[in-house]
């Protein structure tokens, strides 16, 4: 059964017409043009197409568009609305931390969620253990975690 779904993507309300077996990932990129939201291993495996769906970091290739009907999503797109989403954009741009690019969105959105968690900011070590589910190909991450440091500076 196929049908209209409606859902919020990055504040403003949408209705899409997804089929079931439709991955969120697909919706996002195809049918609303969403395509800083990006397609690597379509497995879970490597964090690129991490979006946010009630404000949680979701892997949207393994999340299908009718399971989040009525939700909130936000995508990369959307995560700069927000102060901490601005800074943590900032900081992978001024540390280099962009080779690429493929895998930013993923990073910087997955980042995001856990600085908004809430309590204390975590360690930048456990950021970066959080993080380790999102995967870089052509990097030593080192700009990835100077990104990181210094985005958690700025937030404590």
């Amino acid at each position: 059964m196929s049908g209209p779904i409606a859902l919020t993507v990055n504040g403003r309300r949408r209705r899409v017409d997804a089929p079931d077996a439709e991955r969120l990932l697909d919706t996002l990129r195809w049918r609303l043009g969403l395509k800083g939201t990006k397609e690597g291993c379509r497995s879970g495996a490597c964090g690129a197409c991490t979006v946010l769906v009630g404000g949680r970091s979701t892997l949207s290739c393994l999340t299908l568009t009718h399971e989040v009907a009525g939700a909130s999503v936000t995508t990369v797109e959307g995560i700069g609305r927000e102060a901490v989403g601005r800074r943590v954009q900032a900081a992978f741009a001024r540390e280099g931390a962009v080779q690429c690019g493929y895998c930013t969105p993923g990073f910087v959105v997955a980042l995001t969620a856990l600085l908004r968690e809430p309590g204390p900011v975590a360690s930048a070590e456990r950021l970066l253990e959080d993080l380790g589910g999102n995967l870089c190909r052509c990097t030593g991450y080192a700009a990835i975690r100077r990104a990181v440091e210094a985005v958690r500076r700025e937030v404590d």
